[in-house]
């Protein structure tokens, strides 16, 4: 489901959140098959307001031995409330695919609404 309720690509039963962010990160990964390798990559678990800190560090412990298991470094990780929809329920996770350049401007200083880094 997209954040503000729009449909998603697939309709299930409730799984466990391993499941979940199993099915995700394979899904993302695919995404990349026959463009670029993966070696390290950023990783954000964004809540969507109403699921618990504690529930999304669950998924990023499945998402890291995921990509660790496969060899892939995860270099900087964010997780929390970073694009809400009104107390919604779920979360999202996303991959960025790193090399040089892109690790250098993520570890540079910014300041946003939503988060900062020094």
């Amino acid at each position: 489901m997209g954040i503000h309720g729009e449909p998603g690509i697939k309709r299930g039963k409730l799984e466990s959140a391993d499941n979940v962010a199993e099915t995700l990160v394979t899904s993302i990964l695919a995404d990349f098959e026959g463009e670029q390798e993966v070696k390290e990559v950023s990783v954000l678990v964004n809540g969507l307001g109403a699921t618990p800190l504690e529930e999304l560090y669950i998924v990023y412990r499945k998402v890291h031995n995921f990509l660790t298991e496969r060899g892939i470094k995860v270099y900087k990780s964010f997780v929390g409330e970073y694009a809400t929809s009104m107390e919604m329920t779920g979360l999202s996770v996303s991959l960025l695919n790193l090399d040089e350049e892109m690790k250098e401007l993520l570890d540079s200083p910014f300041e946003t609404p939503f988060h900062v880094q020094q």
